[in-house]
């Protein structure tokens, strides 16, 4: 069975068009519902979300969806991502789900879903809620309606689990940091926790009003925070997306710096402690030097496929706990079951101040691989996997690149295009040798 709404974060998408409606939203409150009841009489869900004004829609059509399926509901307001899967753990709870569409624009919304271990639930349990969806709805008596209750202290717990996943005998004193919560889920959490651990903190983006989540500012829009940085002469800025999972920091000389960067940073400074690394887990966009950066350091280093549930899959197996993407999505399984926007930055300041080393020094003699990306438009229906042209030029290239370099072609998901990427030490060796891999394949009429 294909999965019909869940994608590879959960259920997204433009809020007022299916399925972000009331209408869908109460079904599959509805169906989860139905879902947990299998295992359990009494479920009780965690309900958090970010900034969006279509929150308090989806809010109130989730909890009745719930309560319709015998299943109780704790709303937390407005809170990270991240604190949703440490509250629904904490608490004990049957499910955390969050309503959120991370970095897109305010007119995007999403529904997605935690375990009671506060970790991305597996297809099964996707495919189970599909099916669900499917059958018609089982209304609960009245005597059996779940109830719903709001967590007053959702946010003061949720800080202090952050604080505590960063070294007790170390402290941020001395540093100025601009913190960027991109106007979501993080704006009353992220200033707190690094000022209460003694940095200097200049908050921005944190004014949201319902339609300002992610706009020009954030993980995804780093300019703003290089910007700031400059501005107020900080040491260091932090920049969050919409719900607080992803991290991009920049230094007092305005150098960003992505997920890649601040993952190697994260293992080099527990190697430096002595403590043992077997491996990292990246993703087929990671890039190569930090693989190779890695590798040199005695520690391994496997791809999952693109998104932070597939990397989380690959550490599971490998009994491994640091992991990441370039968008800044990383995992510290030692630290939290989840990637975490705020913990990731404090591992990092870890390193910085224990070592008394800039993100900088930390980074000399990693220099990222230039990459280019060529979108080839295709004939409808061509196999380009049973292509023999690109076959050949594939082999030609990955020989002359053989340990400096590498190929990734995969078709996209959301448009009917063949994403051609070379990664190479030189950017011109990327541009001639993608541009030889689009050209061995039939343009589109």
């Amino acid at each position: 069975m294909s999965r019909q709404y869940f994608g590879t974060d959960g259920i997204r998408g433009t809020v007022g068009c299916n399925p972000i409606t009331p209408d869908f939203v109460l079904r599959l409150g509805h169906a989860v519902g139905q879902v947990l009841r299998q295992s359990e009489p009494r479920p009780t869900v965690l309900i958090g979300k970010d900034t969006r004004v279509s929150g308090y829609m989806l809010e109130s059509a989730l909890e009745a969806g719930f309560a319709s399926a015998g299943a109780d509901v704790v709303l937390t307001g407005p809170l990270p991502t991240p604190g949703v899967a440490y509250m629904t753990r904490a608490l004990r709870l049957s499910l955390g789900v969050v309503i959120s569409a991370s970095h897109n624009p305010y007119q995007d919304n999403g529904i997605k879903f935690f375990s009671a271990d506060g970790e991305k639930l597996p297809d099964t349990w996707e495919l189970a809620v599909e099916s669900a969806l499917t059958a018609s709805p089982k209304w609960v008596d009245s005597h059996s309606l779940g109830k719903a209750r709001r967590l007053e202290d959702a946010r003061g717990r949720y800080i202090e689990f952050c604080k505590s996943t960063f070294a007790p005998h170390l402290s941020l004193k001395g540093l100025k940091l601009v913190v960027d919560a991109a106007h979501g889920a993080g704006y009353q959490v992220a200033p707190h926790v690094f000022h209460e651990l003694g940095a200097e903190v200049v908050p921005v983006g944190c004014a949201p009003d319902g339609f300002n989540i992610n706009e020009g500012v954030g993980a995804t829009h780093p300019e703003a925070l290089q910007a700031a940085v400059r501005v107020h002469g900080a040491d260091y800025g932090i920049a969050l997306d919409g719900d607080a999972d992803r991290l991009q920091m920049v230094d007092a000389s305005g150098r960003l710096f992505n997920g890649d960067e601040l993952l190697y940073v994260m293992a080099a400074d527990r190697l430096a402690q002595g403590e043992a690394v077997p491996g990292v887990v990246g993703t087929l966009m990671t890039n190569m030097a930090v693989e190779l950066a890695l590798h040199q350091q005695g520690v391994g280093f496997v791809r999952a496929k693109v998104g932070d549930r597939y990397v989380l899959e690959e550490l599971n197996r490998l009994g491994w706990v640091l992991g990441g993407e370039g968008s800044g999505h990383l995992l510290a399984l030692d630290r939290h079951t989840t990637g975490d926007g705020i913990v990731s930055a404090l591992q990092v300041l870890q390193a910085v101040v224990r070592a008394r080393r800039s993100l900088a020094d930390w980074l000399e003699g990693v220099s990222l691989f230039p990459q280019k990306l060529i979108n080839v438009r295709l004939p409808q229906g061509f196999d380009w996997q049973a292509h023999a042209p690109l076959a050949a030029a594939r082999e030609a290239v990955e020989t002359e690149l053989s340990g400096r370099g590498r190929v990734l072609i995969r078709a996209s998901g959301t448009e009917p295009v063949l994403r051609v990427m070379v990664e190479a030490q030189r950017a011109q060796d990327a541009e001639s040798c993608a541009r030889r891999l689009a050209d061995s394949l039939p343009a589109a009429a």
